[in-house]
């Protein structure tokens, strides 16, 4: 692994890690608010992202690199309602894609073959979070009760994943 490839993987590494983070505090942002379903959608998420994180650091190591793990800026989501925490998901996953295809575009151009076979499992990845990303802003726009909200709520994790 090319010493530049090795510093971008690592970015991505730690991307995967912040996003982690990101989703623990949506998390703790949706508890605040008592809902109970996007606490449990977030929380899990960021234990899907968290695993990602792993996988990258440990696949670094792997290919003989060292893992410097963050630093990450502090994270308070101030959002206003779900509405606009679904729009700010929809975005950084849209941005994480980018990313990873970025990642797989130098790995092409310096033909590092093992890399590219790793990343397109997160490539596969990205399709099913912008998926799921663009459900849930579709179904959090349609919710403009609080009755449809709570409703949502209760079956967040269900409606996007089914039974988990």
């Amino acid at each position: 692994m090319s010493p530049t490839l090795a510093t971008a993987f690592l970015a991505q590494a730690n991307r995967e890690f912040a996003t982690s983070l990101l989703y623990r505090a949506l998390a703790y942002w949706a508890d605040y608010r008592d809902y109970n379903g996007f606490k449990q959608l977030f929380t899990d998420q960021a234990e899907e992202e968290e695993t990602h994180a792993k996988n990258f650091y440990a696949y670094l190591t792997e290919r003989d690199q060292t893992v410097a793990i963050g630093p990450f800026d502090a994270i308070a989501p101030a959002y206003a309602d779900l509405l606009s925490v679904s729009k700010a998901v929809y975005a950084h996953e849209r941005a994480n894609t980018k990313s990873i295809h970025a990642l797989y575009e130098m790995a092409l151009t310096e033909k590092d073959f093992a890399t590219q076979v790793f990343l397109q499992t997160y490539i596969a990845e990205q399709v099913e979070e912008e998926a799921w990303t663009d459900s849930l802003v579709e179904r959090v726009s349609r919710s403009s009760c609080a009755g449809a909200l709570y409703n949502l709520d209760r079956h967040i994790v269900k409606d996007l994943f089914g039974e988990k």
